[in-house]
């Protein structure tokens, strides 16, 4: 995810401090990895120096004054562009579960172990995430949704792979 662009977005609906912008990142897009402050100020700088924000204000308080941010007309195309632009499908041509199954057939040791062992990763993490989508708010059960799609499509890949290891396995030793 871009951040800069996201909290670009954030600030169409109006100027904010730093500090609110953590804060609603956080409460809509982090659900497992929060945003650090120095992350937020740090890609401010970024923003504010590639013209696609403005300081509209600064406010006194105990500590440093605080700066109240606010998107450019800059700042509102580049969003605009960011959402209209699709994002690049990933493709996994060369994963490293890939290259640990071959490596494992190249040493004499099991395939079917380190299939085995992946599966059972994926499915442990599924069980956690089916259980966050039931007790999460929509968002919540997006988000899982995406990762259990993918992660379903990895467990065909697996057991597609397991039918198939005699017939790489012949292959590789030639």
């Amino acid at each position: 995810m871009s951040v800069g662009h996201t909290l670009l977005g954030l600030l169409e609906s109006g100027p904010r401090h730093g500090y609110d912008l953590k804060r609603v990142y956080d409460e809509h897009f982090a659900h497992d990895r929060p945003l650090h402050y120095g992350q937020v100020y740090a890609t401010l700088s970024r923003l504010l120096r590639g013209g696609l924000v403005e300081v509209t204000g600064l406010e006194p308080g105990a500590g440093p004054e605080r700066k109240r941010y606010a998107i450019t007309t800059a700042g509102v195309s580049d969003v605009e562009h960011w959402l209209s632009t699709p994002e690049k499908p990933e493709l996994y041509l060369q994963s490293t579960l890939y290259s640990k199954l071959i490596l494992a057939m190249l040493s004499g040791r099991h395939a079917e172990d380190v299939l085995e062992t992946q599966r059972s990763a994926h499915l442990e993490l599924m069980r956690d995430l089916t259980r966050r989508k039931s007790t999460g708010d929509l968002a919540d059960q997006l988000i899982c949704d995406h990762a259990l799609f993918h992660l379903e499509a990895d467990l065909r890949w697996l057991e597609l792979t397991s039918a198939r290891l005699d017939q790489l396995s012949e292959e590789i030793s030639r």
